[in-house]
């Protein structure tokens, strides 16, 4: 049904704790400060609206906190390539390191010792930004053409439903980008930008069995977000009984927040180390086939910009080694 093991991934996460840890804290006080944010803005446009009518008071209290919850996302946004290159590079580092058996030190000098390795692949966070930014665009391309694919096999009523299967399969691609950037860190290439290249088309050669067990896991990780929503619902109540005002609705939003975090911090981990043995199992042994290489380079842009940015790395460029 699927090509990785559950217990071996649980093993994995438990053997790499420490970053775990980390970035529960990470993702966790950034939920925090998109709530207390949201709350500053509400209890600023309540104070704004003592100044007239229980209408206006309402009206200002509901826009308070839409602008704190804004002014929160917005400043994520622009941190969202220093939480690649610090909380998920890191990661997929010291996840590459167990599974390939090499000894790990424990504690925060795990998480330093994951930046190092980090540093040493890709260079500055801007250049892992931009390198996994051209991962996703090819990701995207190929499992457009495995979807082609799917859509001509002879299977009854299989066409009513790809619109279904597309929009799903577009979520399940979400963490193929960060198993190419761990084949980038297992190859040992200085050349970052070359390892991502072959990466990609060895993901091409075997889209198809990438993208079943994508989904797989996909709808598992969604299962679990689902109940850690429910289960969130009456600490959100909670703190949405603090705010000032009426704000019955924030209660959903804090809850969808918390359970973000949960995702971001605990469930997604789950799901790469899972999909990074799948990538592994079953390319082991594998070479990079030339007709697959010309095929991608013919139909995408980006990918031949990342063959370009292989052929003219050089060490002291400053972008990866």
């Amino acid at each position: 049904m699927w090509d990785f093991s559950i217990a071996k991934a649980l093993g994995l996460m438990i053997r790499t704790a420490p970053f775990l840890i980390f970035r529960a804290l990470v993702y966790f006080g950034i939920a925090a400060a998109v709530v207390i944010a949201t709350g500053a803005g509400a209890g600023t446009g309540y104070g704004i609206g003592l100044l007239s009518d229980e209408e206006f008071r309402a009206s200002s209290t509901l826009w308070g906190g839409v602008t704190g919850f804004s002014l929160a996302a917005g400043v994520i946004f622009f941190l969202r390539d220093y939480l690649l290159y610090i909380v998920k590079a890191g990661q997929i580092a010291v996840m590459v390191e167990y599974l390939d058996g090499r000894p790990l030190p424990f504690g925060q000098g795990q998480i330093a010792y994951a930046r190092s390795v980090v540093t040493e692949r890709f260079g500055q966070a801007s250049a892992l930004f931009a390198l996994d930014r051209l991962v996703k665009a090819v990701i995207a391309l190929i499992s457009g053409l495995v979807e082609g694919v799917m859509t001509i096999l002879p299977i009854p009523g299989l066409a009513q439903v790809m619109g279904a299967v597309r929009a799903y399969l577009k979520v399940a691609v979400g963490l193929v980008d960060e198993v190419i950037l761990a084949h980038a860190i297992r190859s040992r290439s200085e050349n970052a930008w070359e390892a991502a290249d072959d990466g990609l088309v060895l993901y091409a050669q075997n889209g198809r069995a990438m993208l079943v067990n994508a989904a797989w896991l996909t709808l598992i990780g969604w299962v679990l977000a689902a109940l850690v929503f429910v289960l969130m619902l009456a600490p959100a109540a909670g703190l949405v009984w603090l705010l000032p005002g009426e704000a019955s609705g924030a209660t959903f939003v804090f809850a969808l927040i918390f359970a973000w975090a949960v995702k971001a911090a605990v469930i997604e981990p789950f799901e790469l180390a899972c999909m990074m043995q799948v990538f592994f199992n079953v390319t082991e042994g594998q070479e990079p086939q030339p007709e697959w290489r010309g095929r991608l380079t013919q139909m995408s842009d980006k990918f031949r910009q990342l063959g370009e940015r292989a052929v003219g790395w050089k060490p002291d460029a400053g972008e990866a080694g």
